[in-house]
C-alpha cells in the first residue's frame, strides 16, 4: 500500500539504507521498473548482496558511472513513512546508528523469499516402531511447539537431531508432513463476540479507554488498578474497540511465561489466537509475523519488547501490561525503553496507548500528576476477591538459627495453610543455591574468571554459574585458591536452598521451586506454572518471575524471605523497585474467593518503604518520591545518560575516560553534571574493563545534541568500545 511515498523512476539516484555498520546511507541508481521510497530492496555491497529500504533521494557526489544499482525490488510491502519517522527518532533520541535500528526492525528471516507454498511439520496420528533418545527429543519438540509451524531444519535445530531421523519418523506417521503457504493470514478475531460481565468500576474505565479509540487520535492512558482488578479484562474491551475500527493492536508482556495464560483469554474473548512476537516463537511464525502485521493480515499482536518495531500497516492501539517491569529497557545493543517508545510510535500514528499496572513507575504516576497522561483507577478485586492482609516478621525478635531463613512465624503460617489444603508462596529473588561459594580454610570466594562477580551455586545443575555472562563451570571439591579440599561453602540463600530448607520443615508437603534457569524452555515454563495453578504443589518457592501476573486461585499465603533485599545500594530506583516488587508479589495471594495473607521478614519493619508496602499508602509514597527527586533534579525532573566504556586494556579505558571528563565543554554549555569516569560496580563482564560517566542536565536541556557534539570530539580505536545509554535504568 502506498501512504504517499515518493516513486523513483528507473536510473534517478536514491539513498539506500542498510544493516551494515557503515552509519551512513548509501547511493544507488533506481532499478528497471523503479521503485517506491520505503521499498525493500537487495543492493550490491563490494562483492556481497545485502537488504536495504529507499530511504529517499539519493546525495550525489559521486561519479554517476561508478554508482550500482538496485539489484532487486522485494516482494514485501514497502515500509510506511510513519515507520521511517519512529526509526530516525528513535535514533536520534538513543544515539543511535540508523543501520542499528533497521537491523532492529527487520529481524526475521527470509524477507526477499517469494510467497509460495512450503513444507511444514506436525505430530502425526501414528507412534514410532521403537522408542530412542533423539526420537522423543523430536516429538517433544514437536509437543512444544503448541501448534506453531515447524520447517525441518527448524525442528532438526529443536531436537538436536539429523534429517534422518524426523524423516524416518514421517515414514511411520508419527509425524505428518504437510504443504502449506509460506505465509498465511492468521485467524479473524472477532470483537463482537461478549467478554466477561465487567463491575461498574470496569465498565467505566472500558468506555473512557473506548472513548479514546473512536476519536482516532493519540493519547495516553495509565490504567492503574490493584492486582486482581480486572485491567487485562478492561484493556481487552479497548482491543476489541480497536479491531472494530478496522485498526491494530499490539499487547506488551513483560515476561514470555505470561503468553500462554494471555493468549487462553484473547481466544475466548475474540474467538482465535493473535499473532505472537517473542523469543519462544519458531522463525518460520516470525517471517509469517512479521509478513502478515505488514500486509494487514494480523489483527492483533502479542509480544515482547522488540515488537513495538514491527512494520504495522494501520497501529490504533498499544498496551504495555505491568508497564512499571523493568524488562521493558533493552540493556544491550539498541538501548531502548519500551514503555517511552510505545508513547513515541503511538503519537506518530495517531493511537491510543494504555500503561496497565498495579504499581505504576514514577515516570508514569507524574505524568498523570502533570496532565500528561490521563488515569483510569480500578480500587477493588474483581468479584468476591478481597486484597490481602500485610504485615511485617520483625526479624531482630525471631528465634532463628544461623543456618535457617523461614522464622517461626512464617512456618506456623505455612503449615495452617497446609492443613486448610491451601498453597503458599515463600519470595526470595535469587536464583540458585547460594549467591557465594567461600574457603573456610583460606577465604577465598570463587569468582568468574571473565567477570568481577561472584559465581552463584546452581545445586540443582551441580554448577557454579556467573550470571552476568553465563560462564559455567562443575562444582568444584578443592578450593581454586589453596587447593584444600572440602572446605568449600555456600553462603546465604538462593530459592534452591530455601527450597531445601522448606522441604525439612514441611516433609509432606510438594514442594516447587519457580526460576527461569530451571527450564530448558519457555513451554516447559508454561506448563509448570499452569500445573502449579491447578493446585500441584502445596508451597511455591519463587523468584520474581512469580510477581509478573499470574493466577494461583488455591495461593492465599505469601511470605516474603529477605524484603530487606531490594533496600541495599544506592540506586535512586531501589526504594520504587522494592515498593512495586513487594506489593507484586503479595497481590499473588487472595485471588480467588479465599482470602490472603502476605507476610514480609525484615530487619528494618520501620524503614519508610516497609512500612508504605504494609499500609497500602501508595500515594504518599509517590509523592514522597517525587518531592526528593524534585530535590535532587533526579528523573523525571531531570535528565541522565550514561557513558559506559569498555576495554580488554584497563589502563586505556581508564585514560580514555579522563580525557573524555576533560574535553566536556559542550556539557557545560548546556549546565549538565559530569561525574567520573568511575569504574562500574561489576568492573569487569566477559573480559572488558569498565568505566562509567554519568551525565546529569535540567529536564528541559537539549541533551542529544550536547551528547553528540562531545561525543564526536573522541576516536575510538583498538579494543576500545562507547555505548549511550539514555535515560539509564541500571548503573551495574
Amino acid at each position: 500500500m502506498n501512504d504517499g511515498s515518493i516513486s523513483f523512476p528507473e536510473g534517478s539516484l536514491v539513498s539506500v539504507l542498510t544493516a551494515q555498520p557503515l552509519d551512513r546511507l548509501l547511493d544507488y541508481k533506481a532499478p528497471a521498473g523503479g521503485c517506491l521510497e520505503g521499498a525493500f530492496v537487495i543492493v550490491p555491497l563490494g562483492p556481497r548482496k545485502v537488504t536495504g529500504v529507499i530511504w529517499g533521494s539519493g546525495q550525489g557526489g559521486f561519479d554517476p558511472k561508478k554508482i550500482r544499482s538496485v539489484s532487486e525490488v522485494l516482494d514485501v510491502p514497502p515500509m510506511r513513512a510513519e515507520m521511517r519517522d519512529f526509526l530516525q527518532r528513535v535514533a536520534d533520541y538513543t544515539l543511535t546508528p540508523l543501520t542499528a535500528m533497521f537491523r532492529l526492525a527487520t529481524r526475521t528471516p527470509g524477507l526477499g523469499d517469494s510467497p509460495s507454498m512450503r513444507r511444514v511439520l506436525r505430530r502425526g496420528a501414528g507412534e514410532p516402531d521403537r522408542v530412542t533418545e533423539p526420537r522423543m527429543r523430536v516429538l517433544d519438540a514437536l509437543d512444544a511447539s503448541d501448534g506453531q509451524l515447524l520447517a525441518i531444519g527448524e525442528l532438526c535445530d529443536l531436537a538436536g537431531v539429523s534429517n534422518s531421523v524426523i524423516k524416518g519418523l514421517v515414514k511411520q506417521g508419527a509425524i505428518d508432513e504437510v504443504e502449506t503457504p509460506r505465509d498465511s493470514p492468521y485467524l479473524q478475531l472477532d470483537p463482537a463476540l461478549p467478554g466477561k460481565p465487567l463491575t461498574d468500576d470496569q465498565a467505566q474505565a472500558a468506555d473512557l479507554l473506548k472513548d479514546g479509540i473512536a476519536k482516532g487520535s493519540y493519547g495516553t492512558t495509565l490504567l492503574k488498578g490493584v492486582t486482581g482488578s480486572g485491567k487485562t479484562e478492561v484493556y481487552l474491551e479497548a482491543v476489541a474497540a480497536c479491531l472494530e475500527a478496522g485498526r491494530q493492536a499490539l499487547v506488551l508482556l513483560p515476561e514470555i511465561a505470561l503468553t500462554s495464560e494471555f493468549l487462553t483469554r484473547v481466544e475466548t474473548r475474540f474467538g482465535a489466537k493473535p499473532a505472537e512476537w517473542h523469543s519462544g516463537v519458531t522463525m518460520t511464525e516470525r517471517r509469517r509475523c512479521w509478513r502478515m502485521v505488514a500486509e494487514g493480515g494480523a489483527q492483533l499482536v502479542v509480544g515482547a519488547r522488540s515488537a513495538l518495531f514491527l512494520p504495522f500497516q494501520n497501529l490504533g492501539l498499544i498496551v504495555v501490561d505491568e508497564e512499571h517491569d523493568s524488562s521493558y529497557k533493552q540493556e544491550d545493543g539498541v538501548l531502548y525503553n519500551a514503555r517511552d517508545m510505545a508513547v513515541l510510535r503511538a503519537s506518530i500514528c495517531k493511537a491510543q496507548v494504555v500503561l496497565a499496572s498495579a504499581t505504576p513507575s514514577l515516570e508514569s504516576w507524574q505524568n498523570t500528576q502533570a496532565g500528561k497522561y490521563r488515569r483510569v483507577d480500578l480500587t477493588a478485586r474483581f468479584g468476591t476477591a478481597v486484597l490481602p492482609e500485610m504485615a511485617a516478621l520483625d526479624m531482630r525478635v525471631e528465634d532463628m538459627p544461623s543456618s535457617s531463613w523461614i522464622s517461626p512465624s512464617l512456618r506456623a503460617a505455612v503449615t495452617k495453610r497446609l492443613e486448610a489444603g491451601e498453597q503458599s508462596l515463600l519470595f526470595l529473588n535469587r536464583r540458585g543455591y547460594a549467591p557465594v561459594t567461600v574457603c573456610r580454610a583460606c577465604g577465598h570466594q570463587i569468582g568468574c574468571p571473565h567477570c568481577d562477580a561472584r559465581m552463584v551455586e546452581h545445586r540443582f545443575q551441580k554448577r557454579l554459574m556467573c550470571h552476568q555472562c553465563g560462564e559455567s563451570i562443575a562444582l568444584p571439591e578443592v578450593c581454586p585458591s589453596c587447593k584444600v579440599e572440602g572446605k568449600l561453602a555456600p553462603v546465604g540463600p538462593g530459592v534452591e536452598r530455601l527450597q531445601e530448607e522448606a522441604v525439612q520443615a514441611f516433609q509432606d508437603a510438594r514442594v516447587e521451586v519457580l526460576s527461569s534457569d530451571l527450564f530448558g524452555s519457555a513451554h516447559a515454563l508454561k506448563e509448570r506454572i499452569e500445573a502449579i495453578a491447578a493446585g500441584e504443589a502445596d508451597i511455591i518457592i519463587g523468584t520474581q518471575l512469580v510477581a509478573k501476573g499470574h493466577n494461583f486461585p488455591l495461593l492465599t499465603l505469601v511470605g516474603v524471605i529477605d524484603a530487606d533485599l531490594g533496600l541495599q545500594g544506592t540506586d535512586m530506583r531501589a526504594a520504587e523497585r522494592t515498593f512495586q516488587l513487594m506489593r507484586q508479589v503479595a497481590g499473588r495471594a487472595g485471588r480467588a474467593e479465599r482470602p490472603g495473607v502476605a507476610l514480609l521478614q525484615t530487619f528494618q519493619p520501620e524503614h519508610p518503604v516497609v512500612r508504605a508496602i504494609l499500609s497500602g499508602a501508595e500515594e504518599d509514597f509517590w509523592q514522597a518520591e517525587a518531592d526528593e527527586r524534585e530535590a535532587l533534579g533526579m528523573p523525571p525532573f531531570g535528565r541522565m545518560a550514561g557513558i559506559i566504556l569498555s576495554s580488554t586494556d584497563v589502563a586505556q579505558v581508564f585514560e580514555f575516560g579522563n580525557v573524555m571528563a576533560r574535553q566536556r565543554a559542550a556539557l557545560d554549555r548546556i549546565g549538565a553534571e559530569l561525574y567520573g569516569p568511575a569504574p562500574a560496580p561489576i568492573a569487569r563482564i566477559r573480559g572488558r574493563h569498565r568505566v562509567r560517566l554519568l551525565v546529569k542536565a535540567a529536564k528541559n536541556a537539549p541533551l542529544q545534541s550536547a551528547l553528540r557534539e562531545w561525543l564526536a570530539q573522541f576516536r575510538v580505536s583498538g579494543s576500545l568500545r562507547i555505548s549511550v545509554d539514555i535515560d539509564p535504568q541500571s548503573f551495574l
